[in-house]
């Protein structure tokens, strides 16, 4: 698939090689605890995300960079392992991207990202994928990558094109970006730091989305507030679940209806990040359609 057939959701974002501690609990500052598992797996949020909308049926392409190095060799492999377009995954001189994270036995989790190639990610990088932008029915960006590429990147989006935001890491959004943007997705963390979901929805943003982990997600618009209910699972790792929403509401959005089929894209999105905290790991946790399927017949 070339960059000048349309897809269903282009991803802007980070791609890193997770390095995971699993812990009885998290330590404290100035703690040292010890592991009683490790494994290394595909992560970033930019990753996770076109991996999870791909599952969910869309035809998904990725925009980042990784480094000359093993892992950057992984992570193209597992990319096209699940159909995901690579033709525009640079390759930089940097390192590629890494993440340094503690999981405890009770799910919970703690997270040190070192970007790597993902800051190497240009906006020429970005201009070079122009026609993809244009043309995808979905554009999801995170802020793993510099803002001046998120920028860029909104900017180019179709007039068509949804523009979903995952503002993670949390940082000052200005109007430049976020007037682009028909769908913002903070935690109830980032939400906070960036103001309050009235706030932006004041600022232009039609769509505020907060993720709330088991008590489902919040959507706030003009019009209100709408509770998106909870899937109930017992939890075994939460790293990679807001990722997993992401992605399936990108891909639901793409393919059940655009902005009119929200609510029950919504509902599928929080069904997924559900399911993937039930296994350890990002991209391994990402559960396929089907699995989200079955879960909302239930």
């Amino acid at each position: 698939m070339t960059q000048h057939q349309p897809f269903d959701v282009v991803v802007v974002g980070s791609a890193n090689m997770d390095l995971v501690a699993r812990v009885v609990r998290l330590p404290h500052p100035g703690e040292t605890v010890s592991a009683h598992d490790y494994f290394e797996a595909c992560g970033g949020k930019g990753a996770n995300q076109a991996i999870a909308a791909a599952r969910a049926g869309a035809r998904t392409a990725f925009i980042g960079a990784v480094g000359s190095d093993a892992a950057g060799d992984t992570l193209r492999s597992a990319f096209i392992g699940d159909a995901v377009d690579v033709s525009m995954l640079a390759t930089v001189r940097e390192p590629t991207g890494r993440a340094l994270i503690g999981v405890s036995d009770d799910a919970e989790n703690l997270i040190i990202v070192v970007p790597g190639a993902n800051h190497a990610l240009s906006v020429d990088h970005i201009d070079a994928a122009a026609v993809l932008l244009a043309n995808a029915k979905v554009v999801l960006v995170q802020l793993e990558v510099r803002l001046a590429v998120v920028q860029r990147a909104v900017e180019l989006a179709g007039h068509d094109t949804i523009v979903v935001l995952n503002p993670a890491p949390a940082s000052e959004l200005p109007n430049d970006v976020l007037r682009h943007v028909d769908v913002i997705t903070p935690n109830e963390h980032e939400v906070a730091l960036l103001g309050g979901a009235a706030a932006l929805v004041a600022r232009g943003v039609a769509n505020v989305v907060v993720t709330q982990g088991a008590r489902g997600a919040l959507l706030v618009t003009r019009d209100g507030e709408t509770r998106i209910e909870p899937f109930a699972v017992t939890p075994v790792d939460t790293t990679g679940a807001g990722d997993a929403f992401c992605g399936v509401l990108s891909a639901r959005l793409a393919v059940a209806g655009g902005l009119a089929g929200l609510p029950l894209a919504l509902r599928a999105a929080a069904v997924a990040g559900a399911l993937a905290t039930r296994t350890a790991g990002a991209v391994p946790s990402l559960p396929a359609w089907a699995q989200v399927a079955t879960a909302l017949q239930q």
